[in-house]
């Protein structure tokens, strides 16, 4: 087994155990209370524990399972389960919360929970159980209000908030201590358990975006979660409430037809006529009358219980009981029909039975069963009949329906919880630090250090989801670094290349020189005097849009070739000891647009090579000048490339200030000031500033080459 593996295994056994301890020690505390029927209740310390040290997934999952234990003894503990949710997540929330000062959180999570409490704990009791659960509770309440039942709802609500105030504070010290003494490496190991990868830390910018909310494909899988529970929520209420309804309304009509049963039981049908005719004065009536108020006290649910007979004029009543305040009908007293029951008067005529009727007329909304009292001879001569209050069944409907959500609340908050932070350590931060290190290295534009290091960054995340997930993190892994190694070997292949050609056009250069006896080091001095150049144009940002280091690089490497075309002037005129003639001087002219015929034959054969076109700018338009008089084509101003432009202050500088058989070399200031005369006129006269403003290097490599030069 690997480290990490072992190190895996370890913070998951620390998790279970300590919410194990938190559920032990709710499960412990809040049944010495119940048992001894105190005010308090102390079955949150443990959770506050799990909430501390995992956050609120730990709290909530620790807070449901108390719950789901604590209904062995105290039945309608599930209830409640919400509240103990709603404060894991508080304390969570504020223990881990980096916008307060410590010393305010005790007290602002006690405060809270105590409210939270109070109030949610009464409003269950008084929604479910018709009232507060504990004595003492229910006593002081009555004390402080004895009168009125708002009055006293309002009571228990402060006594509730009150004794949960005294409750939270226990327990947020019993979280205190217990917290105290866990070992640090636990509290680690809790905190690192649900990492599939390297734990990020707060200022890390994933962990940011994720705190400020700006992780999209987080908050996509919370509403995904979020809309996916609660349709789920939706239609189980909606299928269990419609079940359990149409349950309910089967048992009430169960016991509405043994109600009718048990009544026609006890109702002589030979004393039907006699009990009409003489108003129920007669022998037996009244025991009757006391037996169906006996059996409909034994019927819950049924409202009205009554005998009548049907006749075309309307119902005749035989027995209504009274309720309520609501008197019964008297015998022989004949009231209209109900619209409701048109359809079946031919049955109810001819002494039929007929199917239970639901129906909302004017005494209420009931539920009818009626059953037809035969003589001995078979004939029908009244109808028992039964109402059951739908109200009253509406109300159990409700009940069940509150129950049910209160119960699923805290499952809801879990499972959102858990789906959250899964996704969370599973999905959501594995993606991000991969497509973090992704885009640093697609961003790192071939700068192999800058990949190196986010090779590095990205094998650190060590990436351990055990799915595909994983297998996308080790290809993207292998691909980084066998892009970095072929741009590695890419960039040594490459300087190979330009050290061979930069190789060839200083042997080229060195061909032509050679040639010339009177130019010594004029190669690498003009180069020299071209970067000077370059660079102060760059610094002054002239230029700004035609200088970038590419361009740089092409004229700095192409400066050696500007007098390649030399190659095809005689020996006689080139190493002429006196003045040249001027038809001489018109042959040595040419060597411009030789070297640019050179150049061009070399840029066919090497297409794409961009220091070979300013290399044959510079062959071909170095003598051009800024005024337009010079040669081979009389250019003027920025028409004239800006490489030849460049090498124009180059080469002359250095033909001033280098020995000749026809001269002397010029001093450094003769020739600045040469230069400061020929601006505008004869050089592009940014160049000349320049050149002038970096004097200190020219006259280093001045005196790097020209030991005799007078500066």
């Amino acid at each position: 087994m690997s480290l990490h593996s072992k190190k895996e295994k370890y913070n998951k056994i620390c998790c279970r155990a300590y919410i194990a301890l938190g559920v032990a020690i709710n499960v412990i505390l809040a049944y010495v209370m119940f048992s001894f029927d105190l005010p308090l209740f102390l079955d949150t310390p443990g959770t506050l524990i799990a909430a501390g040290l995992g956050g609120p997934v730990f709290g909530v999952f620790t807070a449901m399972i108390t719950n789901v234990v604590c209904v062995i003894f105290n039945r309608d503990s599930l209830y409640f389960s919400i509240i103990n949710v709603i404060l894991a997540m508080c304390y969570s929330g504020l223990i881990h919360s980096k916008k307060r000062k410590s010393m305010l959180k005790v007290p602002m999570y006690i405060t809270i929970a105590a409210f939270v409490s109070g109030i949610l704990g009464i409003a269950i009791q008084w929604l479910l159980l018709g009232g507060p659960q504990n004595r003492a509770i229910s006593e002081m309440a009555r004390v402080m209000a004895p009168g009125g039942e708002a009055n006293f709802f309002l009571a228990a609500m402060i006594v509730n908030i009150g004794l949960n105030f005294v409750d939270k504070t226990i327990s947020v010290g019993i979280a205190f201590t217990i917290d105290k003494l866990i070992p640090q490496k636990h509290k680690k190991a809790i905190q690192d358990s649900g990492w599939k990868q390297r734990p990020l830390s707060e200022t890390d910018p994933i962990q940011r975006d994720r705190l400020k909310g700006r992780t999209s494909f987080l908050r996509r899988i919370v509403l995904m979660l979020l809309v996916a529970s609660l349709s789920l929520v939706i239609i189980m209420s909606f299928i269990s409430i419609r079940i359990y309804s149409d349950e309910i309304k089967e048992d009430y009509t169960h016991t509405a037809e043994s109600t009718v049963e048990f009544a026609a039981d006890v109702i002589d049908p030979e004393m039907i006529e006699e009990y009409i005719k003489k108003d129920g004065n007669v022998p037996g009536y009244e025991e009757t009358k006391e037996l169906l108020y006996k059996i409909r006290e034994n019927a819950p649910g049924v409202k009205y219980l009554y005998a009548l007979k049907i006749e075309e004029r309307g119902c005749i009543f035989i027995f209504d009981l009274d309720y309520e305040d609501e008197p019964g009908y008297k015998p022989g007293e004949v009231v209209p029909w109900e619209d409701v029951f048109e359809p079946y008067m031919d049955q109810l005529l001819a002494g039929e039975e007929i199917e239970p009727v639901e129906s909302n007329l004017s005494y209420g909304w009931v539920l009818t069963v009626y059953k037809p009292l035969k003589d001995k001879d078979g004939k029908t001569v009244c109808y028992v009949g039964a109402d059951v209050s739908m109200p009253y069944v509406t109300s159990f409907t409700r009940t069940f329906l509150w129950k049910s959500w209160l119960i699923f609340a805290g499952f809801f908050v879990l499972i959102l919880e858990f789906g959250t932070q899964f996704a969370e350590y599973n999905l959501v931060y594995p993606i991000t630090s991969m497509t973090a290190c992704a885009k640093g290295f697609v961003e790192s534009d071939g700068e192999q250090t800058l990949m190196d290091t986010n090779v590095k960054a990205i094998r650190d995340l060590d990436i351990r989801t055990s799915d595909e997930l994983e297998e996308l993190y080790k290809a993207v892994c292998r691909m980084e670094a066998d892009m970095a190694e072929q741009v590695r070997d890419i960039r040594y292949y490459a300087d190979a290349t330009a050290k061979m050609q930069n190789g060839l056009i200083i042997t080229m250069a060195d061909m032509v020189e050679n040639r010339d006896s009177d130019t010594g080091a004029h190669v690498q001095k003009t180069a020299a005097y071209v970067r000077i150049i370059l660079n102060g144009l760059k610094r002054k940002g002239y230029y700004a849009e035609k200088l970038t280091p590419k361009y740089m690089a092409d004229v700095e490497m192409s400066a050696p070739l500007h007098d390649v075309g030399k190659i095809h002037i005689s020996d006689a005129i080139l190493n002429k000891p006196g003045k040249l003639t001027q038809e001489e001087f018109n042959i040595m002219k040419t060597h411009t647009t030789a070297g640019k015929d050179i150049m061009e034959n070399a840029i066919s054969t090497v297409k794409g090579e961009n220091y070979l076109k300013e290399a044959r700018n510079m062959a071909a338009y170095h003598h051009e000048r800024w005024d337009g008089k010079g040669y081979p084509e009389g250019l003027h101003g920025e028409v004239i490339p800006l490489s030849a432009r460049i090498m124009a202050v180059a080469d002359v500088f250095d033909a001033l200030t280098s020995s000749r058989v026809y001269k002397p070399p010029f001093s450094v200031e003769s020739a600045f000031q040469t230069l400061k005369e020929g601006a505008g006129k004869q050089f592009d006269p940014k160049c000349v500033e320049v050149f002038l403003e970096s004097s200190t290097e020219v006259k280093r490599v001045l005196m790097k080459y020209n030991r005799d030069i007078r500066l």
